[in-house]
């Protein structure tokens, strides 16, 4: 079985997705430290210097081959499910999980990251709602379960996962 999750940057998909994995005693993989093992730098950089076509170009097919994998836990970039070839290998090939959060949850735990390329603007907190408002159809048509993130803690948004896996099944 693979498990992915999904949801605009910030709303946990690592930090649950390691804890997730370790729970299912499943290998955990993560699309973007995969991509940014291939490319020899960071995804900023990469996004900077080649532009965000070219990292959608390379995502992708990442994706497609993760997605391959017999087993694992894989954690997913934002903008993932901009690319219908993405959100196709996800559904077809995995049990997606969204991890919904409200732009100003995002806000609150993502103000001081500059890490984010997407984030690097004037307002952020605009950005994220223009992020979610662009994105959150598509999150909610790739996934097979939708979890609300808010303020739970990671051990507890791993049961409620835990939880919703053992119904889906």
């Amino acid at each position: 079985m693979i498990v992915s999750l999904i949801g605009l940057p910030g709303s946990g998909k690592s930090t649950v997705g390691r804890q997730l994995a370790r729970r299912l005693q499943l290998p955990f993989f993560d699309s973007d430290h995969v991509i940014e093992q291939r490319l020899g730098c960071s995804i900023r950089e990469y996004f900077e210097r080649e532009g965000e076509d070219r990292f959608r170009d390379l995502e992708a097919a990442v994706i497609d081959e993760l997605t391959q994998s017999p087993e694992g836990v894989l954690s997913t970039g934002g903008g993932v499910v901009l690319r219908p070839e993405n959100r196709h290998h996800l559904h077809d090939r995995s049990k997606v999980i969204y991890l919904n959060s409200s732009p100003d949850e995002l806000f609150r735990r993502l103000r001081h990251d500059k890490h984010r390329p997407l984030l690097q603007v004037a307002d952020p907190l605009q950005r994220l709602r223009d992020l979610h408002a662009q994105r959150d159809l598509l999150y909610r048509e790739t996934a097979h379960i939708q979890v609300e993130t808010g303020r739970p803690s990671v051990a507890a948004l791993v049961n409620m996962i835990l939880m919703q896996l053992e119904l889906a099944v």
